[in-house]
Parts: structure tokens; C-alpha cells; sequence
């Protein structure tokens, strides 16, 4: 995606960006440093493709199926006791996390490169994080509920594999 700076002599802090017709315009201060207009480009370019991946997430209406898929796994592996106020896809989780689960809120967030990772990866870390609403630590009941997952192995072998599990 392209960028066009605009800069003007009256903008002294602030820094604003919008996008048109695939171009960002960037409104930056004058005089601002060639390492200060950089991360700006960065942190406009990161803006509009989360923007651009959220949408997409909603039209293929991913949100939902991962709902469908977590309801199905609380029938299949946790007798359908588990509940949780929010199960969603975030395109904002940091590079070294896919999921996380806030026992608290009762929420989960799966990042949304797992929907480019094979099935039984994305399937590993959703039953790994309903596991979470059951048992908070990574203790013996914990494992054995996630164990119940005929492909973990598989899936933390491969997790292993792109260097980024850690138990």
C-alpha cells in the first residue's frame, strides 16, 4: 500500500492518517526526524491492514464459526459444561501469542493467523484455551482435559516446528 506524506508547518504534535482508494495520506509535522517519519509509515500501514483484516473477518463471518466450532468442542471434550461471554478472532494478538484466555471475563481471543495454520493446529489451541475456562494453570487436570485431543501431539510438533510453543 502506498503512502503520501503531507506535511504542514501549522501541525506541531499531531499526526493523522487516512486512507483513500488504497492510498494512505499521512498528515505529519514539519521537521519531524527521517526515524520519526518512518514509524509513522509503519504504524499507518499496521493501522489500515488490521482495519482491512478485521472486515475480512467479518465478511467471511469467521467470528461465528469459531463460536459453532468452540460450542462443538464444549460438547465433544467438556460435556458442555463450559461457558464463556466472548470467543472471537483478533488481528491485534502480539507475534509470539495465537490465543489467550481471560478466566476473569470469561473471553478468548484466537488469533487470526491461525486460520492460515491446518485444522488440527487451530482446533489444539481452541481446545486449549476452552480448557483454560475449566482448570486457570497449566497443572495434571488441565493436561488431561487438553489431552483428550487426539492430535495434540501433532499440532504442538508442529507448533514446535515454526518455533512458537512453549508449554
Amino acid at each position: 500500500m502506498e503512502v503520501k506524506i503531507i506535511r504542514s508547518s501549522r501541525r506541531k504534535k499531531t499526526v493523522n492518517a487516512r486512507e483513500v482508494d488504497d492510498m494512505i495520506y499521512l498528515y505529519l509535522p514539519m521537521g519531524l526526524s527521517d526515524k520519526k517519519e518512518s514509524e509513522y509509515i509503519k504504524w499507518a500501514k499496521k493501522l489500515f491492514e488490521s482495519r482491512r483484516q478485521k472486515k475480512d473477518l467479518k465478511n467471511k463471518k469467521a467470528h461465528q464459526l469459531l463460536e459453532s466450532r468452540a460450542r462443538k468442542f464444549n460438547r465433544d471434550y467438556f460435556r458442555g459444561k463450559l461457558s464463556w461471554n466472548k470467543i472471537e478472532y483478533s488481528v491485534e494478538q502480539n507475534s509470539q501469542m495465537f490465543a489467550n484466555c481471560n478466566i476473569t471475563d470469561k473471553s478468548i481471543r484466537m488469533s487470526h493467523r491461525l486460520l492460515d495454520m491446518p485444522k488440527f493446529v487451530h482446533d489444539y489451541v481452541l481446545i486449549h484455551e476452552l480448557a483454560h475456562l475449566e482448570v486457570p494453570g497449566h497443572g495434571k487436570k488441565f493436561w488431561e482435559l487438553v489431552n483428550q485431543y487426539p492430535r495434540k501431539e501433532r499440532a504442538i510438533g508442529y507448533l514446535m516446528a515454526i518455533g512458537r510453543h512453549e508449554l
